[in-house]
């Protein structure tokens, strides 16, 4: 085992030192790269407490927002803890500090997977237990967790089948990493049969749920009342295109030209994934002549057929006022975003076929109404006119989705129950 990360070391070593010209150009370059810098190499501002820890790291947006029912249940659950939340995007800190800041104790970087940036890590937090989102895997991170005895979880863990076919392949490296872990939480028993299969111990690996079905509604009635009379919607109808890639704007916002002339009640609000496209996707909006506003410059529809939503963290409340959203990323090769954040509004979705992301939700929600898959533009337009027209299917798909949630909570239970488990262990 020594051995194996004694070589992993020497490996990342020499990647850093081939790759140094290019690493320093995208510092300079991309912002975002610079971001939490002395913190990932290990220059951590963190007062070491001699208090019970819990640690969640979160990679990125979507992470923090599957863990974010989980932290604030752990927080009831654990009043005297003190609660690490670490990220490893900017955008990541920036969800999590909205979000978060109210329940967690530290909110900071992941280190850069070298040892001393590690160690200075657990140094500074001394975590008692680590819940890791999803499937991120970091050799020397577990390895010095495991060193320090401290009791590491994957949760909500998603291995797609497009991501095992790599991970077989190098299932040698992953295998002794894998063994490293307390216990490997997986969404689905297709994720856990993958993971197993990758080099997991069958006997720690176990189906949890999603947590993403366990996400509750961040705003009450009377709010979304009121976010629908800030926008000036009135009875106009709403659609959503949400996470946004390049290519799908253009899509999105032809079939909104043509739906416009159908149903002329309809408003339209597209929300690309990544800031630094805005600019562009603003040049595509003033393209179709339609009058439009911008969110952060609180523009509504009360003048304006489209507004682009180009604000941090205020996705998922605009679904509780859409008719139906587009879940972007699924007519690129991305493989698609998470449809649950709409479902939860009782809202059905549409989406394009490349979704492996998220491919068993997908294959769940697809058996009902909640929501559907399209091949083509030519298939969306369509599918969106038959929730535009047809009042009954259209009440059935909100029906449907809202059932799903009904049916399908309990991952962040089980993950509770997990660390109350392994505290009467410890």
């Amino acid at each position: 085992m020594l051995l194996f990360f004694v070589f992993y070391n020497l490996v990342l070593i020499s990647a850093v030192i081939l790759l140094l010209p290019v690493i320093i150009a995208a510092f300079l370059i991309q912002p975002k790269f610079r971001a939490g810098f002395f913190e990932k190499i290990g220059f951590y501002n963190i007062k070491p407490e001699n208090k019970h820890t819990i640690m969640f790291h979160a990679v990125s947006v979507g992470e923090v927002n599957a863990v974010e029912t989980l932290i604030k249940r752990t927080r009831e659950e654990f009043p005297e803890s003190r609660i690490v939340l670490t990220t490893t995007t900017k955008t990541g800190q920036e969800i999590a500090r909205k979000k978060l800041s109210n329940t967690v104790d530290v909110i900071t970087y992941f280190p850069y997977d070298f040892v001393f940036s590690v160690f200075s890590l657990l140094h500074k937090v001394k975590p008692d237990v680590i819940l890791i989102a999803e499937t991120e895997i970091w050799p020397d991170f577990m390895y010095i967790a495991k060193r320090m005895e401290i009791p590491a979880y994957i949760v909500n863990g998603r291995l797609s089948p497009n991501s095992y076919k790599g991970y077989k392949k190098f299932s040698f490296f992953f295998k002794p990493i894998l063994g490293l872990y307390k216990g490997i939480l997986m969404q689905t028993e297709g994720d856990a049969q993958r993971i197993r299969e990758v080099g997991a111990k069958p006997e720690i690996t176990k189906v949890m749920g999603n947590l993403k079905f366990d996400i509750n509604k961040n705003i009450d009635d009377a709010a979304i009342e009121s976010l629908k009379n800030e926008m000036e919607l009135a009875q106009n109808r709403l659609i959503i295109a949400a996470s946004t890639h390049k290519g799908e704007d253009e899509i999105l916002l032809d079939a909104f030209c043509e739906i416009k002339k159908e149903f002329p009640d309809v408003k339209f609000m597209i929300a690309p994934r990544h800031p630094e496209r805005y600019d562009s996707v603003e040049n595509l909006i003033q393209n179709t002549g339609f009058s439009y506003g911008k969110r952060s410059s609180r523009n509504n529809f009360a003048q304006n057929e489209i507004i682009m939503l180009d604000t941090m963290g205020e996705l998922m409340k605009f679904f509780s006022i859409c008719t139906f959203a587009f879940i972007g990323g699924s007519f690129s090769t991305t493989g698609g975003h998470n449809p649950l954040e709409a479902n939860i509004w009782d809202k059905p979705v549409l989406s394009g076929d490349c979704v492996f992301n998220f491919k068993d939700i997908y294959a769940f929600l697809t058996k009902t109404k909640a929501a559907k898959l399209v091949k083509t533009p030519e298939e969306l337009k369509k599918a969106m006119k038959h929730l535009l027209e047809d009042e009954t299917y259209y009440k059935d798909a909100c029906a449907d989705a809202a059932k799903i949630f009904e049916q399908n909570r309990g991952a962040v239970d089980f993950v509770i129950n997990t660390l109350k488990m392994s505290e009467k262990s410890s």
